[in-house]
């Protein structure tokens, strides 16, 4: 039985909150992204910023395959938490966590190790609606003004996180 929005999920190591709901990710030129995940139903809005890790990509992922060093923002309490994530696609982008780095350069391999080893985040997301040109730029300006006028596409549809507990950074810096 899958957890439906905001609950929790049964795991080896105990229970862990699910968040599903809608993000609006804008794509940009240069590889980047910013944009929102809306936590529904209680409406928590947090923020997502991306860039793209500079790799060797395995042949065997395709020309759409790209690893990105995606940072979830809790707006209320201003902590973060980092992740790396696979996205395909090109415009119309699908994330999902890497089940392995092997082939990757080692500062990538190691990253991925060290974020999953402590607080494995599991993240999905797969545009539904793709706004590029006039509509991607209305879109923007209403919700992301600061990125106006940088040509981005915009991606919007459903996200699931599993395992994001910003608590567990304080209990780490003590």
């Amino acid at each position: 039985m899958e957890a439906g929005e905001g609950e929790r999920e049964s795991t080896s190591n105990g229970v862990e909150d699910v968040k599903e709901g809608i993000a609006s990710i804008a794509l940009l030129p240069s590889g980047s992204l910013s944009g929102h995940f809306i936590h529904l139903p209680p409406s928590i809005c947090y923020g997502l910023h991306g860039t793209e890790l500079e790799c060797e990509r395995e042949c065997s992922r395709g020309e759409d395959y790209r690893l990105i060093k995606l940072t979830i923002t809790d707006y209320s309490s201003k902590k973060e938490q980092v992740l790396i994530v696979e996205c395909r696609g090109q415009d119309a982008a699908r994330f999902q966590n890497i089940e392995h780095a092997h082939g990757w350069d080692k500062d990538v391999v190691g990253l991925v190790e060290q974020k999953h080893g402590r607080n494995k985040i599991s993240l999905t997301f797969e545009c539904e609606t793709l706004k590029a040109e006039k509509a991607a730029e209305d879109h923007i300006r209403q919700f992301m003004p600061k990125l106006s006028g940088l040509d981005a596409v915009v991606n919007i549809g459903p996200m699931r996180i599993r395992g994001l507990d910003f608590s567990l950074e304080e209990e780490e810096c003590e």
